[in-house]
């Protein structure tokens, strides 16, 4: 990416990420969650390998163990967000997603008291409260009786996204690169979404659909490359905040694509959701470990 501005590689890593979930909407009445998930990991995985082959590397690695829980993990949490994407406003299953980093806090709080002496953060606690605020107003006045699946798979897949961001972190301090991480995901995610597509059986293939499913796949790799050098290059906080232009994306796409509105309440909801995770991201970076730099989307947990 040469000499890009970490800023500007942020901005486009989150503008390629909402127009991803486009696709994946768009997708969803065509194929299954299964099938969206296998095909994104085929991508994926071809992307890293032919890195590897230009760099040099190695892709073996000497933590397997921590691979498969962290693909375990973080691909049903994909699965269960591209399934809410097939059924809820973008904006809405978008920010829904973005809820991991306040699942993240009331982790860390709830480990602090359960070890005991430790303080509790009050920035966390606050984090935790405003983000389920912002759930409820964010649902409240868009959620109908039939969406109501899709919006448990949202929180769901922000839950068990945030159990992998802490994997990611524990494998990055053990020195696994992201490069590699990364391969195990996708072969991890054409895995499990490859035996949902069998159960559910396979969709048939049209040209819109291929389409469809070879722009979620280098959107994916694209974005996660341009965050991924913005978190190595620039600012962990800045990033933190730029990442969140996610949500405004999605909004005006849902605007402009699908017709979507949002009501007032709503976009208080997502304004206290995003502050609820930057508070997360500002008391983690400020914790005496050094913070994970890598680069992620809620959505690629």
């Amino acid at each position: 990416m040469g000499r890009m501005n970490p800023i500007w590689a942020m901005v486009l890593a989150s503008l390629l990420f909402a127009t991803m979930s486009v696709c994946v909407k768009l997708a969803s009445s065509q194929y299954g969650a299964g099938e969206v998930v296998f095909y994104r990991g085929l991508a994926g995985a071809l992307a890293i390998v032919v890195l590897q082959r230009l760099r040099g590397g190695t892709l073996r690695t000497p933590v397997p163990a921590m691979h498969a829980m962290r693909s375990a993990s973080g691909v049903v949490a994909m699965c269960l967000w591209f399934y809410c994407l097939g059924g809820l406003p973008l904006a809405t299953a978008t920010t829904l997603n973005y809820m991991s980093s306040v699942w993240m806090a009331l982790f860390l709080v709830g480990g602090a008291v359960m070890m005991g002496g430790r303080r509790v953060s009050p920035l966390l606690v606050t984090a935790v409260l405003l983000g389920f605020a912002g759930v409820a107003l964010v649902l409240r006045p868009t959620l109908a009786p039939s969406q109501f699946t899709h919006a448990l798979a949202g929180l769901l897949s922000g839950v068990l996204a945030a159990l992998a961001y802490l994997q990611i972190t524990a494998m990055g301090r053990s020195g696994e690169p992201e490069d590699r991480i990364v391969f195990y995901f996708s072969i991890g995610s054409m895995l499990i979404g490859g035996a949902l597509m069998l159960w559910q059986g396979p969709s048939p293939h049209t040209p819109r659909g291929v389409l469809l499913l070879l722009a979620i796949g280098g959107l994916a790799v694209a974005a996660q490359l341009l965050m991924t050098y913005a978190y190595s290059k620039g600012s962990t906080l800045v990033n933190a905040v730029l990442q969140y232009l996610g949500i405004l994306f999605a909004s005006g796409y849902g605007l402009l694509l699908f017709g979507e509105t949002l009501t007032l309440p709503a976009v208080l909801g997502m304004v206290l959701i995003v502050a609820a995770g930057l508070m997360t991201s500002r008391e983690r970076a400020a914790a005496p470990e050094p913070p994970d730099t890598r680069g992620r989307h809620p959505g690629d947990a």
